[in-house]
C-alpha cells in the first residue's frame, strides 16, 4: 500500500472513531446531529435523489440534465453527485450523526456566501487524501478563474464540457471595462454627432429623460440577468425567456455589423495619428496636392464663401477618403486605410486573445489616459475665442425641435450606444462577475461616468465649434455638415492654431485612438462570448484554443469591413450605422425590456438581485421595468417609422436600392426576435399551441435544487410545478 493510502486509511479510521465514540451527545450538538427530513425528489432526468438538507440552501445539483443548459454559478465546470452508499442512504449513522462520508462530502462543499452545493463523495482513501491535500493544479487558465471552488479534474463521462469561465480579478477591472465602452466612440465620437445633427440644446433634454427612464433601470436589470446567468447575451436570455432568445441573437447581430465598422473609425484615428509626426500638420493649409480650388483658410471676420471648404474638410475627404460621388461609384481600394484598418485589427486581437485575462490589463491605460487629455482639452477649449457662441448652442434648446421625433430617437440611440444598453455588451461583463458582487454600485457609477463625461466632451467640441464659427463669420449650425466625420474636421482645425501643433496632435489622436479600441473591444467580446456559449462542444473539438476562435472572428470582421475603405466607403458607413445601430436598436430594447420584466417576471428578478446582493431591487426601477421603460420605447419605435426620412451624406441622396440594402441589413436583426420565436414554440413540447407558448416562455434554469424550470429556489411558499415528492 502506498503512503497516501496509508495516510488515507488513517484519516478515514481517526474520523469513523470518532463518530462511533460520539454516544450521548449535548443538547447543542444534538441539534445539529440529529436527522433532517428526508425528502426523496424526482428530477427530470427520472433519477431519484434523496437530499438530505443541513440548511434550507443545502442543495444538490442534478447534472444530467444540465446539457447545453445554465449552470450554478458554484458548479464550474459540471461534476456529478455520487449518491449515498448502501446501508448510508440517509446520509447518517445508527447514532443520527453524519456519517464520514456525508462529512466528507460536505467538505467538497463550494459556498459562494448564501448557499452550499455538494459535489460528490470521495469513494476510495485516495479521493479522500486528495481531499484533505488537493494536488496542484496544472498551471493553464485556472488561474484567472480564482474561483472558491476547488476544482476537480473531468471524469471520463464528461468529455464534452463548457470551457470554465473566468472571473475579472477584481472589481476595478469590472469597472473600468464598463466605463471604457461608455466612454468610448459613444461620447466622443457619436454623441457631438448626434447633438449638433438634433439642434444642440434641443438633444440634451431628451438625452437625460430617456438615461433616468431607460438607460439606468436597464443597465442595472443587464447587470443583473449577465451576473446571474454566467451567460453572454443569447444565453442569459434563451435562460431567462426561450421565447425571447432571439433578442439575445439580434444584440450579437448588431455587434458583429458595428465591429466592422467601428474598426473603420479606429483606422481613420491611427492614420491621422501617423500623419500627425509631419513637421508641419498637412490640414493646416491649403499648399497640398490634394486641394482645390475652393479651398479656404478661415480669417477672423471674413465669411466663408459659398461652396468653399476649410483645409481640414479637404484633408478628410480629398486625401484620407478619397471619396467618389455616390455609393454608386465604388472606385479603388484606399491602400494606406486599408493598412490601418489591418492595424487596428492586430491590436484588438492581441488585447483580447486571452479573453479578459489580457484586455483587463490593457484597459487599465486604455480608459484611464484618455481621461486626463479630455481634462486638458476641455481647459484648452474654453479659452479659444467665440466659445460662448458654441455653448449657447449647446445649452439652450430650441423647444420647437422637441415637437419632433428625431431628436428623441437620436438621443435613445446615443443612450444604448454609450451605456451598451441592448448591445450585450453589459449582459456579456456582467458575466464574468463573482455571484455576490454589488452591482448596484457599478451601475450608478457607471450611468454617472457616461453623463459626466457626455457633458465634458460636448462642452469642449462645441466651444471649438463656435471658435470656427467665430472665425468664419457664420451661426454655429452652418459651420459643418452634419457627417459622420464631423470630429475629424473640427478638432484638427483647433489643434492646427495651437502651439506645438504637432504634439497636441499626436496626443488628440492617441486619445481617440484608445477610446475606440475600448468600444472596439466591447463589441468583439460579445461576439465571441456568444459563440463559446452557444457552442461549447464545437469550439473545444474544432478550435481547441480561445485564441484561434478570437483570431476567427477578427478576420472575417475584417472582410467585412473592407467595404469602408474603397473611395465609397463613407456611404456604406453611413448606410450601416442608421440602419445598423439607430433605427433597430430601439425595438431590440423593447423586447429585451418585454421579455425580462414581463414574462420572466420583475418579482422573480427582484428576488435573484435579492440572492446576489441581499437588497430588492426599489420602486424606481421596477416602475421602469414595468411600465414607464416599455412604453416610452415603444413611442419612440413607433415614431420612428412614422417620421422616417432615408438617410443621406451631406446634400447626397442614397438610390432606392441602397435603401433597399440598409433595410436588408437592419432586418438582419428585426426578424431574429419573430422568426426565432415562431421556431421556439413549434419545438416546444405540447399538444396543444397553448401548451406550447407556456412551456416556450418557461425559464430553463437548472437550478442548483435539481429541478428543471424552477423559480430559483427563492420561495418556500410557492413550490415548482415539476418537483413530486415520494411520501
Amino acid at each position: 500500500m502506498s503512503k497516501a493510502d496509508t495516510s488515507a486509511e488513517a484519516a478515514l479510521s481517526s474520523v469513523a472513531v470518532h463518530v462511533d465514540q460520539y454516544n450521548e451527545p449535548d443538547e447543542e450538538h444534538s441539534k445539529l446531529l440529529e436527522p433532517q427530513s428526508l425528502t426523496p425528489t424526482v428530477t427530470p432526468s427520472g433519477q431519484i435523489r434523496k437530499v438530505k438538507s443541513f440548511t434550507d440552501t443545502h442543495k444538490i445539483r442534478d447534472v444530467s440534465t444540465a446539457s447545453g443548459a445554465a449552470s450554478a454559478r458554484c458548479l464550474r465546470p459540471y461534476e456529478q453527485v455520487t449518491p449515498y452508499p448502501e446501508g448510508s442512504e440517509s446520509g447518517t449513522n445508527q447514532y443520527g450523526a453524519p456519517s464520514v462520508r456525508s462529512l466528507a462530502s460536505i467538505g467538497m462543499g463550494c459556498t459562494d456566501g448564501r448557499k452550499m452545493v455538494i459535489r460528490r463523495v470521495p469513494t476510495s482513501p485516495t479521493e479522500l487524501f486528495h481531499l484533505v491535500r488537493p494536488p496542484t493544479p496544472p498551471d493553464e487558465d485556472t488561474a484567472s478563474h480564482e474561483s472558491d471552488c476547488d476544482e476537480e479534474e473531468e471524469d471520463d463521462e464528461t468529455v464534452h464540457l463548457k470551457p470554465r469561465r473566468p472571473f475579472w480579478a477584481n472589481k476595478i477591472q469590472f469597472v473600468l471595462a464598463c466605463v471604457g465602452y461608455s466612454v468610448g466612440l459613444g461620447n466622443v465620437w457619436r454623441f457631438p454627432y448626434l447633438c449638433y445633427k438634433s439642434g444642440g440644446g434641443a438633444f440634451l433634454i431628451p438625452y437625460f429623460i430617456i438615461l433616468l427612464i431607460c438607460g439606468v433601470p436597464m443597465l442595472f436589470m443587464e447587470l443583473a440577468v449577465g451576473q446571474y446567468t454566467a451567460h453572454g447575451p443569447i444565453g442569459a436570455l434563451s435562460q431567462i425567456c426561450p421565447l425571447f432568445k432571439g433578442a439575445g441573437l439580434a444584440s450579437v447581430v448588431i455587434s458583429f455589423l458595428m465591429s466592422t465598422y467601428y474598426a473603420v473609425i479606429i483606422a481613420w484615428a491611427i492614420y491621422y495619428f501617423f500623419t500627425s509626426f509631419k513637421s508641419e500638420v498637412p490640414w493646416a493649409s491649403c499648399s497640398n496636392r490634394w486641394n482645390t480650388a475652393q479651398c479656404w483658410v478661415p480669417f477672423h471676420n471674413h465669411t466663408k464663401p459659398n461652396g468653399s471648404q476649410t483645409p481640414t474638410e479637404q484633408f478628410f475627404e480629398k486625401k484620407v477618403l478619397n471619396i467618389s460621388d455616390g455609393i454608386e461609384f465604388p472606385g479603388g481600394m484606399r491602400w494606406e486605410l486599408a493598412a490601418c484598418l489591418v492595424c487596428a485589427w492586430v491590436l484588438v486581437y492581441f488585447a483580447l486573445w486571452k479573453s479578459i485575462k489580457s484586455s483587463a490589463k490593457v484597459r487599465y491605460i486604455t480608459t484611464t489616459l484618455p481621461f486626463l487629455l479630455i481634462i486638458v482639452f476641455l481647459g484648452r477649449s474654453l479659452t479659444l475665442d467665440g466659445a460662448d457662441k458654441g455653448l449657447r448652442f449647446f445649452f439652450k434648446p430650441n423647444w420647437e425641435l422637441l415637437k419632433q421625433s428625431r431628436p428623441w430617437v437620436n438621443a435613445a440611440s446615443q443612450i444604448f450606444n454609450s451605456i451598451g444598453i441592448a448591445f450585450g455588451s453589459m449582459i456579456m461583463f456582467a458575466s464574468y462577475n463573482r455571484f455576490d458582487n454589488n452591482f448596484l454600485h457599478d451601475t450608478v457609477a457607471v450611468s454617472l461616468v457616461n453623463a459626466v463625461t457626455s457633458l465634458i466632451v460636448g462642452i469642449f467640441t462645441f466651444a471649438t465649434i463656435g471658435n470656427i464659427a467665430f472665425e468664419q463669420n457664420t451661426s454655429v449650425k452652418d459651420v459643418i455638415a452634419d457627417s459622420p466625420g464631423l470630429l475629424f474636421v473640427v478638432y484638427p482645425q483647433a489643434i492646427a492654431k495651437m502651439p506645438a501643433s504637432q504634439l497636441w496632435a499626436v496626443l488628440f489622436f492617441f486619445m481617440f485612438l484608445c477610446l475606440g479600441l475600448n468600444s472596439q473591444f466591447a463589441i468583439v467580446e460579445v461576439v465571441v462570448t456568444s459563440i463559446q456559449d452557444g457552442f461549447p462542444d464545437m469550439i473545444r473539438k474544432r478550435l481547441v484554443y480561445h485564441e484561434l476562435l478570437v483570431l476567427c472572428v477578427c478576420m472575417v470582421s475584417l472582410v467585412f469591413g473592407i467595404p469602408h475603405i474603397i473611395r465609397s466607403g463613407i456611404y456604406v458607413f453611413q448606410l450601416m450605422d442608421y440602419y445598423a445601430a439607430s433605427l433597430s436598436i430601439t425595438y431590440l430594447a423593447f423586447f429585451e425590456v418585454v421579455a425580462i420584466a414581463w414574462f420572466y417576471g420583475v418579482g422573480r428578478l427582484s428576488r435573484n438581485i435579492k440572492q446576489m446582493t441581499g437588497r430588492c431591487p426599489s420602486l424606481y426601477f421596477r416602475f421602469c421595468w414595468l411600465v414607464a421603460s416599455p412604453a416610452l420605447l415603444l413611442a419612440l419605435w413607433v415614431a420612428s417609422l412614422v417620421d422616417y426620412t432615408p438617410p443621406s451624406y451631406r446634400q447626397y441622396p442614397y438610390p432606392a436600392w441602397a435603401q433597399v440594402l440598409g433595410w436588408t441589413i437592419a432586418s438582419l436583426s428585426l426578424l431574429c426576435i419573430p422568426v426565432y420565436a415562431v421556431v421556439v414554440i413549434v419545438r416546444s413540447p405540447g399538444n396543444t399551441w397553448r401548451e406550447k407558448f407556456r412551456n416556450s416562455i418557461r425559464p430553463t434554469f437548472i437550478c442548483d435544487c435539481g429541478i428543471n424550470g424552477c423559480d430559483i429556489c427563492c420561495s418556500d411558499s410557492e413550490p415548482p410545478d415539476d418537483k413530486t415528492t415520494i411520501n
